[in-house]
C-alpha cells in the first residue's frame, strides 16, 4: 500500500440535544487530534435524512452541532468544519461505491437491523445504504484515520472493503491514472480514551442518549451549571464505596460510568480516580463530580448559546468550510471518474 498524506475525516448527525456522550466520545477527542492532524469535521446532514426529520429543526441542529464544535475548541481556522450537504462529491462517489459494495456486505451491518427494528419493510432505503455514504464521506478525502466508538467499528471496516475492492477492481485503470498501486488509502480506526462509551445516569448497562426519556438520563452540552449539579447528584449510584481498584468496579455498572467519566473529564486514568477516591462515599465523590463537570461543561454550554444566537456567524464557518472541503474532495472525485471510465467535462 503506498503512502497517502495523514487526513483525519470524521462527522457527527445534527439530531440535537448533544449531551456529555458526544462530547467524551467524540468532541473533546477532535478537539485533541487538531494538533496532531490535519482534520476534517462534519455535520453529517444526509445522513440526519435516513429518518424523517422536521426541516426547520434540522436547520438549528445543524448549527447546534456546529455551535459545539467551536465552543468545545475545535479551531475552524486549523481544521475544516462543514456540514455534508455542501460538498456534493459525497453523494456523487456514494453511488459509485453503490456499485462496488456488495449486497452481502450490507445484509451484515447490525446498525441497520437495530434501528430499523422489526420494521424493516418500512425503513428508508438511505438508512439501509448508510454506511455506503460513510465510506463515501471517509475516502472522498482519502482519510488515513477515523476516530470511532464501538458502535461505528463494522462500518469502518465496511470502507476498508470498499477501499480495497475498489483498488482491486481498477488496478490497471489506477496504474494507468499515474496513481501507483491504489487509489484509497485503507483507512485505520483511531480508538477511544477513557470514557469513550458514556453510560446513562439512570442505567448503567444503557448508553447515554438523546432519546432517553428521562432528561436525568444525560448532561446536555446545553445544561446550565445548576443542572449538570443536579443530575450529577441525582445519578444512581450503589451503596458500596467506591473501590480501590478496577477490578472492583465489575458488576458496578454505575460505579464505573461515574468514574469513568470522572477520568475522561479530568484527562487521568481510572486508576488514577480510584486511587485517589478508592473507599470513598459516593456523596463525597460525586461533590467532586459536580465540581469537575460545571468547570469543564459549564463554558462550552454558555460560548454554545452565545454562538447559536448569531446563525450568521456559524453559516459563514459552514461556507469556508464547504469551500475547503471541496477543494480537497473535487480532485479525487474528478480522479474516480477518470479511473472508471467516464467522460468528463473538461
Amino acid at each position: 500500500m503506498p503512502a497517502f498524506k495523514e487526513l483525519v475525516f470524521s462527522g457527527v448527525q445534527p439530531t440535537g440535544n448533544l449531551h456529555l456522550g458526544n462530547y467524551l466520545g467524540a468532541i473533546k477527542r477532535f478537539v485533541a487530534m487538531q494538533a496532531q492532524f490535519e482534520c476534517l469535521y462534519c455535520v453529517v446532514d444526509l445522513h440526519a435524512i435516513t429518518v424523517w426529520q422536521d426541516p426547520a429543526e434540522l436547520t438549528r441542529q445543524i448549527r447546534e452541532v456546529t455551535a459545539a464544535f467551536l465552543a468545545a475548541g475545535i479551531d475552524p481556522a486549523r481544521s475544516v468544519v462543514f456540514n455534508q450537504s455542501q460538498v456534493p462529491q459525497h453523494a456523487e462517489l456514494a453511488w459509485i461505491f453503490n456499485c462496488v459494495a456488495r449486497l452481502g456486505w450490507l445484509n451484515r451491518m447490525t446498525q441497520f437491523k437495530e434501528k430499523a427494528g422489526k420494521d424493516r419493510e418500512n425503513a428508508s432505503i438511505g438508512l439501509y445504504d448508510y454506511p455506503v455514504l460513510m465510506a463515501a464521506d471517509i475516502l472522498a478525502y482519502r482519510a488515513t484515520h477515523v476516530p470511532v466508538g464501538e458502535d461505528q467499528k463494522q462500518h469502518l471496516e465496511l470502507t476498508r472493503d470498499i477501499a480495497q475492492k475498489f483498488n482491486n477492481d481498477f488496478a490497471g485503470a489506477i496504474a494507468e491514472q499515474g496513481h501507483g498501486e491504489a487509489f484509497f488509502p485503507i483507512t485505520e480506526p483511531l480508538i477511544g480514551g477513557p470514557a469513550a462509551r458514556v453510560m446513562s445516569l439512570r442505567d448503567g448497562t444503557k448508553k447515554m442518549s438523546k432519546s432517553d426519556p428521562s432528561d436525568y438520563s444525560r448532561i446536555n452540552l446545553t445544561d446550565d451549571s445548576d443542572g449538570i449539579a443536579t443530575k450529577v447528584r441525582k445519578a444512581k449510584t450503589d451503596a458500596e464505596p467506591l473501590p480501590s481498584e478496577i477490578a472492583g468496579l465489575e458488576k458496578r455498572p454505575e460505579a464505573d460510568n461515574l468514574v469513568g467519566i470522572f477520568a475522561a473529564l479530568n484527562d487521568v486514568s481510572r486508576e488514577d480516580v480510584l486511587r485517589e477516591y478508592g473507599g470513598a462515599q459516593f456523596s463525597a465523590f460525586k461533590g467532586a463530580l459536580v465540581d469537575l463537570a460545571v468547570a469543564k461543561l459549564g463554558p462550552i454550554g454558555a460560548e454554545m448559546k452565545r454562538l447559536v444566537a448569531d446563525p450568521g456567524h456559524i453559516d459563514a464557518v459552514l461556507a469556508d468550510g464547504a469551500a475547503r472541503a471541496e477543494a480537497i474532495a473535487a480532485p479525487n472525485i474528478a480522479a474516480v471518474k477518470d479511473i472508471v471510465g467516464f467522460v468528463r467535462r473538461r
